[in-house]
């Protein structure tokens, strides 16, 4: 196993993720970077914190992937087995700890990951705009 290295960018990306209470976007990520590593270096830091089970990714209905922290005890395998809710209008997708998605799968397939998004409008928009 690789030991991972705290570089200046990786320590500025975990402190974003650690200030946000929604899913980021790369873009969104490279922005609040402000210009200190470019776009490479943060997909790089990315990749390594999905594979260190730091964050995890979340496709959303439009095809764009996000990132979140995950908010879990280090377990030995972990399955990000709780809900998202993307809004329709803003666009920001939040982890839904409490909701958890039920299935029913047949006998011989093993479910290894759930990406169980919801979609509509967040408690933001509705309150902003109750016309909606």
């Amino acid at each position: 196993m690789k030991i991972s290295r705290n570089t200046t960018a990786k320590t500025a990306i975990l402190e974003i993720f650690g200030q946000s209470k929604t899913a980021l976007s790369h873009a969104e990520i490279q922005k609040q970077t402000e210009g200190l590593c470019d776009r490479v270096t943060i997909y790089r830091i990315l990749d390594r914190l999905v594979n260190d089970d730091i964050i995890h990714k979340i496709s959303n209905q439009d095809g764009t992937v996000k990132y979140a922290k995950c908010n879990h005890t280090h377990q030995r395998v972990h399955i990000h087995n709780h809900a998202h809710f993307s809004c329709e209008n803003c666009h920001e997708i939040t982890c839904l700890e409490n909701v958890k998605p039920s299935y029913i799968m047949p006998h011989n397939y093993k479910v290894k990951e759930i990406n169980f998004t919801l979609s509509g409008l967040c408690p933001n928009c509705i309150n902003s705009n109750p016309n909606i």
